[in-house]
């Protein structure tokens, strides 16, 4: 009967440190007998709180769940980083702001410790939004920023295709801010660009994702443009980048296309890089990039006709009204080289049309104005009248755009010179101040003035 007894006490002991054994304790997800009982507790009663956005009374009942049945759901680890947020904001003292810091970190990690297998949102989702929150609320911790640098690595290289937007956004802008403060180089901004774009091209493109395709396209875009603000984005480099990778990719559309539009917007005109990759990509589609590519490669080897025609196309092609005024500007130049100056007025005022605020397409039409002073009448004074037009464009220049202001004024210096003197106005009965429309091709009113 003692040894009964004794068997039946150790069985209830036993029994009784099982239902004692917590959630955290044996992997169950609510733990046993009381303990399950206070962790369902704790989970409705912080639950509720979240519901009506009272964090700071959800705390303490969320932490019970959190820390002693951490298996229960996943949406205490949501919940958690929303509650964490928003003590981290209304902390009124730096040393609180730390203890709650290190908790919101601590519910990522256990996250990715009870929840990361999870199919879709498992460890690479998880690191990408520590990482995010690890920057938001330390971004001047340089030593933060490595480590929230390292797990947006992880997080892209093992996610892929199905990388949450906001993580590929916070790469890209993370590995600029890091390049501008010496930390990696223009090659690793080059290749994560490379990625980031490869990938939300996949994400625009996949018919599951179609109701966010404008988000991600405009994403897309506000990312390049960071890259080409970036500094990183210089002629040499992009030519080490993507000049061996050449060949592999000549059939590659996008590849190609990206490529172009990087060069043509550096200005990297006179690379072999561009001329190839130009070549590729007007032989799969024609585009605007791809023209004007053609067109500085012809120009540069002197077939000038040629060189004209894919400047037109390109300019037929582009959306882009800045783009659109330097390519018919850049066409004006190739005109007044040829010194068929009509045609360079005739682009230059096309380059205003699209770009109104750019002082330089008027400095071409005064060059051309100045240029063309022998054509103009058939006395020397008649010819002089072509610098006053020429003069009002330089004017009218700086008056636009204050950057082209230097130029500008040297021009009206060196030009100014050649003005009638008075006594030539004199005699053509005409007065300083007076209007006077230039003959010839310029056929403008402008005023009398002397040197």
């Amino acid at each position: 009967m003692k040894a009964l007894t004794i068997i039946v006490l150790g069985l209830l002991l036993s029994m009784t440190q099982t239902f004692a054994q917590k959630g955290v304790e044996d992997g169950s997800k609510y733990g046993h007998g009381e303990d399950s009982i206070r962790c369902l507790k704790n989970l409705s009663l912080y639950t509720e709180l979240v519901k009506q956005d009272r964090f700071e009374e959800a705390h303490p009942y969320w932490e019970i769940t959190f820390n002693e049945c951490p298996l229960s759901t996943r949406r205490i680890y949501t919940d958690g980083v929303k509650i964490m947020n928003h003590m981290l904001k209304n902390a009124d003292d730096d040393a609180k702001k730390e203890e709650y810091y290190q908790e919101l970190m601590s519910v990522y990690d256990k996250r990715m410790k009870y929840f990361g297998d999870h199919p879709r949102y498992g460890i690479p989702y998880i690191k990408g939004m520590k990482a995010i929150d690890m920057l938001e609320f330390k971004k001047n911790d340089p030593e933060v920023r490595k480590d929230a640098f390292q797990l947006l690595t992880e997080s892209v290289e093992k996610g892929g295709k199905s990388t949450q937007p906001a993580v590929l956004a916070v790469y890209m802008t993370t590995t600029v801010a890091m390049f501008k403060d010496d930390e990696v180089d223009a090659e690793k901004v080059v290749n994560n660009y490379t990625t980031i774009t490869d990938l939300l091209n996949q994400q625009i493109a996949n018919p599951k994702m179609a109701k966010y395709k404008k988000m991600l396209e405009d994403l897309s875009g506000k990312i390049e443009d960071l890259f080409a603000r970036s500094g990183a984005a210089d002629c040499n480099t992009l030519d080490k980048i993507f000049s061996p990778q050449l060949e592999e990719h000549k059939d590659d559309l996008d590849w190609l296309k990206r490529v172009s539009r990087l060069l043509a917007r550096e200005l990297c005109e006179d690379m072999e890089l561009l001329y190839k990759v130009s070549e590729y990509l007007h032989q799969i589609e024609p585009s605007s990039s791809s023209a004007y590519g053609l067109a500085r490669m012809y120009l540069k080897s002197g077939d000038t006709d040629r060189a004209i025609e894919f400047y037109q196309e390109a300019i037929d092609l582009v959306e882009d009204e800045e783009q659109k005024s330097e390519y018919y500007y850049q066409l004006g130049l190739v005109h007044l080289a040829q010194e068929n100056y009509v045609s360079t007025r005739t682009n230059a005022l096309k380059a205003i049309e699209f770009n109104p605020d750019w002082g330089q397409p008027y400095i071409l039409i005064g060059k051309a104005y100045a240029a063309s002073a022998n054509s103009i009448g058939d006395d020397e004074f008649t010819h002089k009248t072509a610098y006053w037009a020429a003069v009002d464009k330089f004017i009218r220049a700086k008056s636009v755009d204050p950057e082209v202001a230097e130029e500008a004024n040297e021009l009206i210096g060196l030009y100014s010179r050649h003005f009638p003197a008075k006594d030539m106005i004199f005699f053509q009965g005409l007065e300083v101040g007076g209007s006077y429309t230039v003959g010839g091709w310029i056929g403008e009113r402008t005023s009398v003035r002397s040197k």
